[in-house]
């Protein structure tokens, strides 16, 4: 089975300004999980940073969390992360981490992290450009979980959150000063604690859709447009990659090359507004309209409203679609277990 995810980062005043990075899983049919982790989505960030530090950590982040045999593809708006993990990283390897004006490259020890992940990955990854801001779902979600965290870290409601290879890139940038590096990061810096303690209860935790999903206004400003910021800032030239022509890893070769996405992988995600569920079957195999049908009782949701620090002790409205895949007995009882809940704006 395939896994898709959507990774993104963002920076409120690029650079220098508050930064976010995030991940999210695509929705496998049935609710069926395609990788050994328990959770769908993960997110961070910094006081200061730079979109390409973001995105960069969130590409890093979405490896180490999906480290099967599977097959693995990453949809990202950033051409800058595509071009670093696929292409430019070969020439910076040959010539011993310089880019082409004799430089050292910027942001090295993430992309070095990356390189590493994808060679040593036993499934295949792929990476696919989407347009940002276009109202692709999966990036639409990562944008939202970035900036989100970008703004928790600027008004203080939550610490700093990178990969380490992130943290050091941050630090070696021209964009470190003033910067806030909580205890843990510096443990994790110093060697005192490894990277799986400094993860270890985080994944997943402090969406900020577990209550009524925020609406993100202004979506645009303050921010480069994927384009502007991929170029504005690499340290190599070279043709982008477009989006019908994914770059695609596979294990054993010792090359990154670029390949054709085959129809045997998931389909890019719908936007919410479009997205359309087959109608359920009565028991005399009629189909019945959602008129016809309602479900009553106590549900319970994980992870609850209590497990936000934002969490006010008040109940949370929410919008949305649980996806069902389950036996209905003869009298109206099933039994559900981790369905996949889908949040709306409650506009529909």
């Amino acid at each position: 089975m395939t896994i898709t995810v959507s990774t993104d980062g963002s920076a409120l005043a690029n650079p220098h300004g508050p930064m976010g990075w995030a991940w999210a899983d695509h929705p496998h049919p049935q609710g069926e999980k395609g990788h050994d982790h328990p959770h769908d989505h993960d997110a961070g960030g910094a006081t200061n940073g730079t979109n390409q530090i973001g995105e960069l950590c969130a590409v890093l982040e979405a490896l180490r969390s999906h480290h099967g045999d599977e097959p693995l593809v990453i949809e990202t708006d950033s051409q800058y992360a595509i071009n670093c993990s696929t292409t430019w990283v070969r020439g910076w390897k040959r010539n011993g981490w310089r880019n082409k004006q004799g430089k050292p490259v910027k942001n090295d020890a993430l992309i070095k992290a990356i390189d590493a992940e994808l060679h040593s990955r036993p499934g295949k990854v792929s990476f696919v450009w989407v347009k940002g801001h276009a109202g692709n779902a999966g990036n639409e979600m990562v944008d939202d979980l970035a900036r989100d965290y970008a703004s928790s870290c600027r008004d203080g409601s939550r610490d700093g959150y990178l990969p380490k290879e992130g943290w050091q890139s941050l630090l070696a940038s021209d964009y470190a000063t003033g910067l806030t590096v909580p205890p843990d990061a510096r443990l994790l810096l110093d060697g005192a604690i490894d990277d799986r303690d400094y993860h270890r209860g985080r994944i997943g935790k402090d969406d900020p859709r577990d209550g009524t999903r925020k609406q993100v206004e202004g979506r645009t400003e303050g921010t480069s447009s994927a384009t502007n910021r991929d170029a504005a800032d690499a340290d190599s030239a070279g043709d982008p990659i477009p989006a019908s022509s994914p770059a695609t890893h596979d294990d054993g070769a010792d090359h990154l090359r670029d390949g054709s996405r085959t129809g045997s992988e998931e389909p890019p995600i719908e936007p919410p507004a479009t997205r359309t569920t087959q109608a359920p079957v009565a028991a005399d195999g009629r189909s019945a309209t959602g008129a016809s049908l309602t479900v009553s009782g106590t549900l319970r949701f994980s992870p609850p409203p209590a497990s936000s620090p934002s969490f006010d002790g008040r109940p949370r409205r929410i919008h949305g679609v649980i996806h069902i895949d389950a036996l209905v007995n003869g009298d109206g009882s099933m039994t559900v277990d981790n369905m996949p809940f889908t949040m709306s704006d409650g506009r529909s």
